[in-house]
């Protein structure tokens, strides 16, 4: 495949639509809010609830996909016979105290959401329910950032599935090879990937070792993203002239 080389960008062609870059779409739990600590901690007290541990293995997982589809996940693997429906209202239930007493922003959140406001649409395209997104942008007070939300009441298949990135586009009235995508785990990553988004993996701690190979960058941080797709643009600006 043929290729451009600027300092120190590789893209390879195909990848991106050099002449349209206009839409950056966000995970929220592992990227932009430290919410993957919270999970795991709320997922590890109840299975001991239950008188069961849950293995590193099954909280991976269940990263990234539609609640339902998640705890199904957990609730096979350890063996708890109650309906899916009821054991994730009670791990809901635990989680959103959680969460309204100790979310907080990822490094570099406000700084990116700064730095592109105005020059690209924004959105969020989330895994959780809109009950949780609230609650998110309430307390880091930023909904005035986005163009749309896009959470996970209103698709049918979660994450790797490619929905939640395609209806996001087409909300954002662009094309999903207009848009990049950051995500933080490898299911996340793939729906952005197989929606055919420019897709940037940001790892967190607790996703570092997933398998992110396919992504078209992977990230230090939200800083080493901004940096990245700024990159992406002035190429674009490059490619133009030409």
């Amino acid at each position: 495949m043929e290729s451009v080389f600027h300092d120190t960008l590789f893209i390879r062609k195909g990848c991106i639509d050099l002449d349209s870059i206009k839409a950056i779409i966000f995970d929220m739990d592992g990227l932009m809010i430290d919410s993957e600590r919270l999970y795991f901690d709320v997922e590890r007290a109840l299975a001991k609830n239950y008188g069961k541990v849950v293995s590193d293995e099954t909280l991976q997982k269940m990263m990234g996909r539609k609640p339902l589809e998640a705890i199904s996940i957990y609730a096979k693997d350890l063996g708890i016979d109650i309906s899916c429906q009821e054991l994730l209202k009670i791990r809901n239930n635990l989680f959103e105290e959680r969460l309204r007493n100790e979310v907080k922003a990822m490094k570099g959140l406000y700084e990116i959401l700064d730095r592109f406001r105005g020059k690209l649409k924004m959105a969020i395209a989330t895994g959780s329910p809109d009950k949780f997104l609230r609650i998110v942008l309430d307390k880091l007070k930023i909904e005035e950032y986005f163009d749309i939300l896009q959470t996970s009441d209103d698709i049918s298949e979660g994450k790797p599935n490619p929905e939640i990135y395609l209806r996001s586009a087409e909300k954002l009235k662009v094309l999903p090879s207009e848009c990049v995508v950051l995500e933080d785990s490898c299911n996340g990553a793939l729906s952005g990937k197989r929606a055919g988004c420019y897709t940037i993996a940001v790892p967190s701690e607790y996703t570092c070792k997933q398998d992110f190979s396919f992504v078209h960058y992977i990230a230090k941080d939200l800083y080493d993203a901004a940096e990245h797709i700024e990159s992406l643009m002035n190429l674009r600006k490059e490619h133009n002239k030409i």
